[in-house]
């Protein structure tokens, strides 16, 4: 009875983070495949160079192991096919361990993205949450022929519901923005001040006297005390962007871009743009004045931007800005960002271009 109750236990628990976990990340797939484009990147540098192969697939195969997670966590609760479910999740994990332990111990993929923006694990916190899951899914495994198998069309039902939501809703995401932003840059967020830490940053020093170490609240005046490391005590408090950063060949210009009225048309990049979509993008370049300043940030080569701006026509300011940033910013290349002096108002994804008439009602309001 004990051990039935504590599997029952474990199985609710797995399945739970799980779901849990896939949909966090359903919401926002293109930012999983990103950290999947991170991972290939390294190992192709590392391991082999075959990694390389799947990174222009990264987007497919974010979406395959989101929904992946979410119909397993579906299965394993509703104790749907019990023996594909346990063993398809021990292969996850190990996949998922493997990836977190490389991450840790060579600290090269510094956020493994296992909850997407919204709940932030360093590289260790990842490789021991994994770790738990190995051993609750290893003790599910080993007594796996205890569990109920439930086939019935309760549980059918469940898992194809599961496998189209969680499908139709990454679709929905990769075609639109992120349902839910957990971001920095989020609408309503004021750019300026999330560059500014919410409090006062407090430091501890870890300093040598005489061979042993001390730690110390403030740094010492005695010259005899050797200085070893600096820790943050509050990074709570540390800002929300700290990475935020804009320029051209003639210096920075980040200020300025915050400052009033603007619209930013954010490029990633230019190699795999639709070029039939800038069409979308064209009026807003075109017949914004006045007040309302358009200008492009991207993270591609000038030589690319003079031949984009001459192919379209295009008369406005261009700006560079770091390809982490800008895929942050947004979830679309290119993407529509309107910012007033300093305030995001309202983020467009491509395909959702808004019309001229609608953006300066915005700022009017």
């Amino acid at each position: 009875m004990l051990k039935k109750l504590i599997l029952n236990l474990f199985r609710f628990l797995v399945g739970g983070l799980f779901i849990f976990s896939g949909l966090i990340k359903v919401n926002d797939p293109v930012g999983t495949s990103i950290k999947l484009k991170e991972y290939f990147e390294v190992f192709s540098h590392d391991i082999a160079s075959f990694f390389k192969v799947f990174m222009p697939f990264s987007l497919p195969i974010a979406v395959f192991l989101i929904v992946l997670e979410v119909v397993l966590g579906v299965m394993l609760i509703f104790n749907f096919k019990k023996n594909l479910t346990v063993n398809l999740l021990l292969l996850l994990i190990v996949f998922f361990t493997f990836l977190t332990f490389y991450s840790a111990f060579f600290n090269k993929v510094t956020d493994c993205g296992c909850f997407g923006d919204a709940i932030k694990l360093t590289p260790w916190q990842s490789f021991y949450k994994d770790i738990v899951l190995l051993v609750l899914i290893g003790v599910l495994f080993l007594y796996k022929k205890e569990l109920t198998d439930s086939n019935g069309l309760g549980a059918k039902t469940a898992v194809v519901i599961s496998l189209l939501a969680s499908l139709l809703i990454s679709i929905y995401a990769i075609r639109n923005l992120p349902i839910i932003d957990f971001r920095a840059y989020k609408e309503g967020v004021n750019i300026p001040l999330a560059m500014q830490p919410s409090g006062t940053l407090e430091y501890r020093y870890i300093m040598t006297k005489n061979g042993e170490e001390v730690v110390l609240d403030e740094y010492p005046t005695d010259e005899s005390y050797e200085f070893v490391d600096m820790q943050l005590k509050n990074p709570e408090f540390l800002p929300k962007i700290s990475d935020f950063a804009i320029w051209n060949d003639d210096g920075d210009f980040t200020d300025l871009v915050l400052e009033g009225n603007k619209v930013l048309i954010l490029f990633n990049s230019l190699e795999k743009i639709d070029r039939d979509k800038l069409e979308m993008i064209s009026p807003l370049v075109q017949e914004l004045k006045g007040d309302i300043e358009v200008v492009i940030i991207t993270a591609s080569s000038a030589e690319e931007m003079e031949l984009l701006m001459k192919e379209k026509s295009w008369d406005v300011p261009y700006y560079y800005g770091d390809a982490t940033v800008v895929k942050t910013m947004i979830r679309s290349n290119p993407g529509i960002m309107l910012i007033q002096d300093g305030t995001i108002l309202k983020k467009y994804h491509i395909n959702n271009t808004p019309h001229p008439e609608d953006v300066k009602s915005l700022f009017t309001q």
